[in-house]
């Protein structure tokens, strides 16, 4: 009896699709291309993590040697079929500067460009989580009640709803509230983070969506919570700024980041293409 060959989980291009990738690898240089990788990567890892809202949402990164030029997803693909090659390279004023059948998210672009325009950061990710959006809708926003939640809050700024993101008016505001802030909590809408790196934005989005769902099960749960005294939340809050800062313990992410592609090189290793 013929053996059945154990069907691979490494993602193949058809014959057809080789020469076009390529095609779109020979239109940039290598910097670009590891900046598409490493994005389309975070994508990948977000339908991983559960974090999607369909075709909603959206994560960047400006791309490499610009100030005026950042990486978008198609808006279409979903976040498991994102690839390096699949993004799409936008200017500050919504210009498609590379080939895609699709277009880019209206909402999505007023959001991250600004923040590229204002913030000066590399990387930018917005979620519609359960959790996420739960605590958005919370009066007092973000607890200090947990580790999870103390250790993000020095870096946690909010932004108040203004109806869905097209009105362009409403970058500066939202560069505003972000400030010197790393995770911003949009306000009945949902959660965004910014990094120096796609690993930093990433990481610090787990730590904020944690915090959001530790609250959101404690409070369920009906019991009293146990407040900490203020000087106590005073050094937890610094110490979350020490250890994730420059030098610290776990700065930027780079070892849980380190460790996610390799998990994601591991299970789903066709977004590199």
């Amino acid at each position: 009896m013929k053996s059945v060959p154990k069907k691979s989980n490494v993602t193949r291009l058809r014959p057809s699709a080789k020469p076009k990738l390529k095609a779109v690898r020979s239109r940039m240089d290598s910097a670009e291309w590891q900046a598409r990788v490493e994005l389309a990567a975070a994508y990948r890892l977000t339908a991983l993590m559960g974090w999607t809202d369909l075709l909603g949402t959206h994560i960047s990164c400006r791309a490499p040697n610009t100030h005026d030029q950042f990486l978008l997803n198609p808006y279409g693909l979903l976040f498991e079929e994102i690839t390096a090659s699949s993004l799409i390279k936008v200017d500050v004023d919504g210009n498609k500067l590379s080939e895609s059948p699709y277009n880019v998210n209206k909402a999505g672009f007023t959001i991250h460009s600004a923040v590229h325009m204002g913030n000066h950061a590399e990387a930018v990710m917005h979620l519609h989580t359960a959790y996420g959006v739960g605590v958005s809708t919370q009066k007092q926003g973000l607890l200090p009640v947990t580790q999870m939640a103390l250790t993000a809050l020095g870096l946690v700024r909010y932004h108040d709803y203004e109806g869905v993101a097209f009105n362009l008016g409403e970058r500066e505001r939202i560069v505003k509230s972000l400030g010197d802030g790393g995770m911003l909590i949009l306000r009945n809408h949902g959660t965004l983070t910014v990094g120096a790196s796609i690993g930093e934005m990433f990481h610090r989005m787990y730590r904020l969506e944690r915090a959001c769902k530790f609250q959101i099960h404690a409070m369920t749960g009906g019991a009293e919570l146990n407040a900490l005294p203020q000087e106590v939340v005073n050094h937890a809050i610094g110490q979350g700024l020490e250890i994730y800062s420059k030098g610290g313990q776990a700065e930027g992410g780079k070892l849980v980041w380190a460790a996610l592609k390799r998990k994601l090189d591991r299970d789903d290793p066709g977004y590199a293409v």
